[in-house]
Order: structure tokens, then sequence, then C-alpha cells
């Protein structure tokens, strides 16, 4: 089977975390703690942008700062699943613990750039980042009803993983390149959001046509 580009790169980050997660089973290091610990992180991530846009407005250092913490804390968010399956701490619970916990880790770091950006005055910033959090809970959702119903569904192209990866860059270069004069560097965050807006919304719609073709089989 040939193996798509999502793959492949979770095979090359596992190669690096997998040192630290054996590490991690010999400290008796729980998947559950490092779940806990990942939503942590994102909330500090949030309160970081809210506390930037209260105190120190316009000074995107503190947004770099928020995404240099998501994407450490989504390194978290790999290691839970694979500590579990290398130190056979593999629980139904623990599945469930790590699902909704991404969950609000996801929509809490979202809701602290809305509320960064809505109080900058950038208000089509903040819807764009508000439809991104709708579009990231309803490809969980779809996916998660979707289960339930005895379907398997992660089609689509944007899934967690890319998700994380787009908000964090886009505020970690925000950051970066604050001096910037050729544009508004808010962009870099803001661009990112519209992204996941549209993309997130296609791809819960894109698993719910998917369903639809599933069950119209069955049933035939």
């Amino acid at each position: 089977m040939k193996m798509n580009y999502r793959d492949w790169l979770q095979q090359e980050i596992y190669r690096i975390i997998n040192p630290v997660v054996h590490g991690m089973i010999k400290m008796g290091i729980t998947p559950n703690f490092i779940t806990t610990t990942g939503l942590i992180l994102n909330i500090v991530a949030a309160c970081v942008l809210i506390y930037a846009g209260i105190y120190v407005p316009y000074n995107l250092a503190y947004v770099g700062w928020s995404g240099a913490i998501i994407l450490f804390a989504g390194l978290f968010d790999m290691m839970d699943g694979r500590l579990a399956r290398l130190g056979k701490m593999e629980s139904t619970f623990g599945a469930l613990y790590d699902s909704v916990l991404d969950r609000y880790s996801e929509l809490i770091t979202l809701f602290g750039m809305f509320y960064y950006l809505i109080l900058q005055g950038y208000l089509w910033g903040s819807i764009l980042a508000f439809v991104a959090l709708i579009g990231s809970l309803m490809v969980s959702y779809v996916r998660a009803r979707a289960e339930g119903l005895g379907l398997e569904c992660k089609v689509g192209l944007m899934q967690r993983p890319e998700r994380v990866v787009l908000t964090s860059l886009g505020a970690l270069f925000c950051g970066i390149f604050s001096d910037c004069e050729l544009f508004d560097p808010m962009l870099i965050l803001i661009v990112p959001l519209a992204v996941i807006a549209v993309l997130a919304n296609v791809t819960a719609f894109a698993r719910l046509a998917h369903c639809y073709k599933l069950l119209n089989t069955n049933d035939k």
C-alpha cells in the first residue's frame, strides 16, 4: 500500500519522539498525564493571547510565543497515543479522554485567537477565527457520529494535525515578522485561520457526503 504524506510524516515524527516516549515509560508517566499536560499548555497559549490583547496591544511577540506553545503542545498530542501503544497502556477511557481534551485544546486556542483579534479591531479576522472554530468542531463531530454508527470516516484535507500546524505556525511567524513593513504582519495569523475556516468546513461536509455514500451502499 502506498504511504501518503501524512503517514510518512507521522512515521518520521515517531522516529524522533520514540526515545523520549521510551524514557517516559521507564519513568512511569501515563498517557493521560501527557494528554492533560497538552491541554494545560494550550490553555497557557490562549491566556498569553488574551493577556496580550488586553495589556500589551499590538505587541506581536506575545502572538509568536503563543504559537510556539501551541506547536510544543502538539507534540504532546502525538506522544500520548504513542506512549499508550508502546507502553501497552491503551484503554477505552484513555481514547475517550484523549479525544475530549483534544477538542478542548483546539477550541480554547482558537477562542484565544478570536478574542485577541477582536480586541485589536480585526473584525473580519475574528469572524474567520470563529468560523474556523466551528469547522474544527464539526470535522471532529461528524467523524465521532459516523463511528458511532459503525462507519469509518477519516476523509478530508483539514484534519487536526493540519489545523494545529497552521494555527501554531501562523501565530509563530506573526511574532517573528512583527516588524514587517511590506504588509500588516497580522495577516500572517489571519490567512491560516481563513484557510482553516474554509477547508475545515469543506472537510466536515466531505465527511458527511462520504457517510451518505457508505450508507447508501450498505442499503443496496
